[in-house]
């Protein structure tokens, strides 16, 4: 089978484009919103799930600016690799802060509480993350751009980490298990650094990172002349 990917027509790339401004507009107003909301409650709830939740939003809405300030250029590509990097130590940076946290309420510093606010915003995320995430997903793959991808995924992270979040939630209130906010905590984590490594990774070639992220198949390295594009 060909790797040779089929050429877009310009007014459609247009559409594309468009479509990718406006979903990474929804999403930073939707983070904006989220992570007021988390780091009030986690800090009111002394809750170290929910404050990495709300820094994980924050790290959402700088990974959707960078993906919007790619795509405000008349020629996007060449933003790409600045955008990538961006995401990528976004997303280290949440994981350092989150394990530190995470650690701190392990070793008793403190106890986290019931918080209803907390179970709303992580039941809300989990209706909202995952179309925005699979339609920016979507637009991405069908215009060959490894960072509106990379910026899906970490969308989509949002979701996982919004399961993981409610659980923690309702598993400190019901059951009075204060480990699992901190359990919760350290899965946002490890989701940071894995795909922290993706997006930058994700630079190392023009095309071939499309579908190195995507999951279509393994990165092993910039085989081929699709690089000289």
């Amino acid at each position: 089978m060909s790797n040779t990917a089929v050429p877009i027509a310009p007014p459609r790339v247009q559409v594309l484009r468009r479509r990718i401004r406006i979903v990474v507009a929804i999403t930073i107003t939707w983070n904006v919103i989220e992570a007021v909301v988390a780091l009030i409650a986690g800090g009111a709830a002394s809750s170290a799930a929910l404050i990495g939740f709300g820094l994980d939003s924050i790290v959402e809405v700088l990974s959707a600016a960078a993906v919007a300030w790619q795509f405000a250029a008349p020629d996007p590509e060449r933003r790409e690799k600045t955008a990538l990097r961006v995401i990528a130590v976004s997303f280290f940076a949440l994981a350092i802060y989150v394990s530190v946290d995470a650690i701190a309420s392990l070793t008793g510093w403190r106890d986290p509480e019931h918080s209803t606010v907390g179970v709303v915003i992580a039941a809300l995320s989990l209706l909202v993350m995952p179309f925005l995430s699979w339609f920016e997903r979507r637009t991405g793959r069908e215009l060959g751009s490894a960072s509106a991808i990379a910026d899906s995924k970490q969308t989509l992270i949002c979701t996982y980490l919004s399961a993981a979040l409610l659980a923690g939630l309702l598993l400190n209130s019901i059951l009075g298990w204060a480990w699992a906010d901190s359990v919760a905590a350290l899965v946002i984590a490890v989701f940071a650094i894995r795909e922290g490594i993706e997006a930058w990774r994700g630079d190392a070639c023009c095309a071939a990172p499309v579908s190195v992220l995507t999951g279509e198949h393994e990165a092993d390295g910039c085989a081929g002349e699709r690089c000289q594009d």
